[in-house]
């Protein structure tokens, strides 16, 4: 009877399903001398439980705070002056005679452009005169082709070759 209420109380404990009372009473099972064989598996492993318990760790555990602090006040600090720098160069911009400078070069470069726009206008009239007077020119050029051909007519009717 004993043998078959400590095989349950060993499913269960398989299950993690014991309490705390159930698994004293394994411990005591099997702290005993005489344990069924086909037990004997599980009893090195209430033996260990039960010294284990009885362990203390006895050595000095040292305090000491680790390097790595220093290295982030290293990277705070980096941080800090990067930021510094951004606010020095956000503020230190142009000053306002060098934008008056600025504005007054780029109204010179809009008036040179200016200029050179309509002489390329111009340019492009004049272009259009010779395009007219090539338009002129192949025109004649057909007229006369006109003549040679009347001309050769004309040799036909009065057989002058």
């Amino acid at each position: 009877m004993v043998l078959n209420s400590i095989e349950i109380l060993l499913e269960k404990y398989d299950n993690g399903e014991t309490t705390l009372q159930e698994e004293q009473q394994l411990k005591n099972y099997f702290s005993k001398e005489t344990v069924a064989p086909h037990l004997e598996v599980y009893r090195s492993m209430f033996q260990y439980f039960s010294h284990s318990h009885e362990e203390q760790f006895t050595k000095d555990v040292p305090l000491t705070p680790r390097k790595t602090i220093n290295l982030y006040k290293w990277i705070s600090v980096a941080a800090v002056a990067v930021l510094m720098f951004g606010i020095y160069i956000q503020t230190s911009g142009p000053t306002q005679a060098q934008r008056q400078e600025a504005l007054l070069a780029y109204n010179q470069t809009m008036e040179v452009f200016n200029l050179v726009s309509s002489k390329l206008n111009q340019g492009s009239e004049s272009m259009n005169a010779l395009n007219m007077v090539s338009t002129n020119f192949t025109r004649g050029a057909d007229n006369i082709a006109y003549l040679g051909e009347f001309s050769k007519t004309t040799d036909k009717f009065l057989k002058t070759n």
